[in-house]
């Protein structure tokens, strides 16, 4: 008679609780507008939709007290999805640091054809270049030219252009 070797409480547990995918990345920012214009007409990500939402059900989501959003889903070209978020009482619940070495800071890396064009191109639409692109120097991505910009809600974009082989 052999025996099977069960699968412990704990281990169970964590498989259960696996991450199986990535879904989409969510930006608070102070105009909805404002945010698809840049994110469709700047970045060229596509607008899918946009819809507005409240009440209780938010509140039990995130935590925020009085929720009330208006949301817009845009979709990179390669189809990743990013969901924008005004809340109507956004002012009051603060502002991210503009620092990306702040505790709790993100930011979304996109690969682009030309960095140096990427930068033009988003500072001509009011963001700001936060350093020079640089070429990391080692590693799988060793030449990668990278830079960082940053709007005016302090959301961060990693530019990366790979380098031709």
């Amino acid at each position: 008679m052999t025996t099977q070797a069960q699968p412990s409480e704990s281990a169970v547990t964590i498989d259960a609780a696996s991450v199986v995918a990535v879904d989409h990345t969510g930006f608070t920012v102070s105009s909805l507008d404002d945010a698809v214009r840049f994110w469709t007409g700047t970045l060229g990500f596509t607008l899918e939709r946009r819809s507005e939402m409240g009440g209780d059900f938010l509140h039990q989501v995130t935590g925020v007290h009085d929720p009330r959003v208006k949301t817009a889903i845009v979709k990179a070209p390669d189809g990743y999805v990013v969901e924008l978020l005004q809340y109507s009482n956004g002012a009051q619940n603060g502002t991210v640091p503009n620092s990306a070495g702040s505790i709790g800071a993100a930011h979304l890396a996109l690969v682009v054809r030309d960095i140096h064009a990427a930068i033009a191109r988003v500072e001509a639409a009011g963001w700001k270049a936060k350093g020079s692109p640089m070429p990391i120097p080692g590693g799988s991505r060793q030449g990668t030219l990278v830079a960082y910009v940053s709007g005016p809600d302090h959301i961060t974009i990693e530019f990366m252009q790979p380098p031709e082989r």
